[in-house]
């Protein structure tokens, strides 16, 4: 079985998560430790100019671990980088030195924009995921340190790819971040510990929850007219598996990753049902809801739900049960404050024996692990999230697949799966051929539980 799924303690698998990929000198290959001495200005470069990649890069020059500068932007649409940056001069302009010949557009945008940085800096990387590979490459090649936005893969090859490349960043000695914040939750790294310390008992459940109505570009319509196919699939990201995992892995990834967190493993297999309910004239690849069974090792379940339809109870938040007694790991949102344990198996008040309190000024996730990747970089600690990013990537994916095919999938099979959802994404271009294509009346291919069972859509 591939390492990353080999039976593991709780106490060892939360010890390894903790100091973050420690045996990252897989080589006595390194890059200059340019700010190792914490005097010199950390440079940015944003690749991914949407709202994600705006908060990224405002979280970069708010940290507290000396000084960062966004010096360049790259993105293949000409409106968001300018408003992407028009809304961080308002708020960030003495940490922005982007001149217009720093801004790139285009699909070789990213080359143009790593290229202003010096070895040590940072690149960081929020476009639609299958792009994550090729600009993870480019930055190894140049010895750049690295943030890069959740999820990181949609399907097995690319996830493998990953994996290589994050051997050979490390090797490299550089440092890289993953967005899933809830890891740099105080809260949550709190629960953690007194999970892991006993305070719960052994594992027998755990529940997530995101149940809402549309977000997001998870609802599209047909394409307009003036648009090229490619260019309406980047738009509209969360509708494509290729470009996000749909919108159950970029929606859901988050509570999927924190409540295996808690368990101190990766399930090795799933179980799921979903289905297309109220899609009107939408003609993406998503369906409306989503259950999945996921099942752990030891035969620990997590169940996950994620729901995007109007008029229905909104839930949003997750839960351990152990047979100690039970806790909400978020109380509400992806990794809300504050988490709880209690006695019983219900969050009843009078049984809560713990709260978490945080400092004020550890109290934003998306601060905190900006702080932790800076500071790597200045002092030249190990980091490398990637290896976690993958696998929290990939079993958000397999609990997708076994709900659009209708089959149980396991870890090992999704990982070396040989559908490739995105081929040749390093040389699209925008009136080429985009990786899914509409049919003859504007409809993109949809997964069909028990009748494509092989791939998650007709290809």
């Amino acid at each position: 079985m591939n390492n990353t799924t080999s039976p593991t303690t709780r106490r060892e698998f939360l010890k390894t998560t903790g100091r973050i990929a420690a045996a990252s000198a897989l080589a006595g290959i390194s890059v200059p430790t340019v700010h190792a001495q914490g005097s010199d200005t950390v440079q940015v470069a944003l690749v991914g100019c949407g709202g994600r990649g705006t908060g990224a890069a405002a979280n970069a020059m708010q940290v507290s671990k000396g000084p960062v500068k966004l010096i360049a932007m790259a993105d293949v649409f000409e409106d968001r980088l300018k408003s992407s940056h028009d809304s961080l001069l308002k708020q960030h302009s003495k940490s922005m030195d982007v001149p217009e010949e720093r801004k790139f557009i285009g699909f070789d945008a990213y080359k143009h924009a790593m290229d202003c940085l010096k070895p040590g800096d940072i690149a960081i990387f929020t476009t639609p995921l299958a792009f994550r590979w090729v600009h993870f490459t480019y930055a190894i090649s140049k010895g750049l340190n690295v943030f890069m936005e959740k999820p990181l893969t949609a399907d097995g090859p690319t996830s493998r790819r990953m994996l290589k490349l994050a051997e050979e960043a490390s090797a490299k000695n550089l440092k890289v971040g993953v967005g899933l914040m809830s890891r740099h939750n105080r809260a949550l790294q709190e629960l953690a510990k007194r999970i892991q310390d006993g305070e719960l008992g052994e594992i027998v459940l755990m529940r997530g929850y995101r149940n809402q109505g549309p977000v997001g570009s998870a609802f599209t319509p047909r394409k307009g007219p003036n648009e090229t196919e490619v260019a309406h699939q980047i738009r509209r990201f969360h509708s494509f598996i290729w470009a996000s995992g749909g919108c159950f892995n970029d929606f859901n990834i988050h509570i999927i990753d924190h409540l295996c967190w808690m368990k101190g493993a990766w399930p090795v297999k799933a179980q799921a049902i979903g289905g297309r309910h109220y899609r009107g004239e939408n003609v993406d690849q998503n369906f409306d809801n989503y259950a999945i069974e996921y099942t752990f090792g030891d035969g620990t379940k997590l169940m996950m739900d994620g729901r995007c339809v109007l008029g229905c109870q909104d839930i949003y938040s997750s839960y351990v049960h152990g047979t100690k007694g039970m806790a909400i790991a978020s109380k509400y949102g992806d990794c809300g404050m504050p988490s709880s344990i209690f006695t019983s198996q219900n969050a009843d008040r009078s049984k809560m024996v713990w709260t978490s309190q945080v400092p004020k000024e550890e109290a934003d996730p998306y601060e905190n692990e900006w702080n932790e990747l800076v500071e790597a970089v200045r002092n030249d600690k190990p980091y490398n999230e990637v290896p976690r990013g993958v696998q929290a990537s990939l079993v958000s994916s397999m609990g997708r697949y076994a709900a659009h095919t209708g089959q149980e999938m396991t870890y090992e099979d999704m990982l070396n799966h040989p559908h490739v959802y995105a081929p040749n994404v390093e040389t699209m271009t925008m009136d080429g051929p985009a990786p899914v294509m509409s049919d003859a009346e504007g409809r993109y291919p949809i997964p069909q539980p028990g009748i494509c069972t092989k791939t998650e859509y007709p290809i």
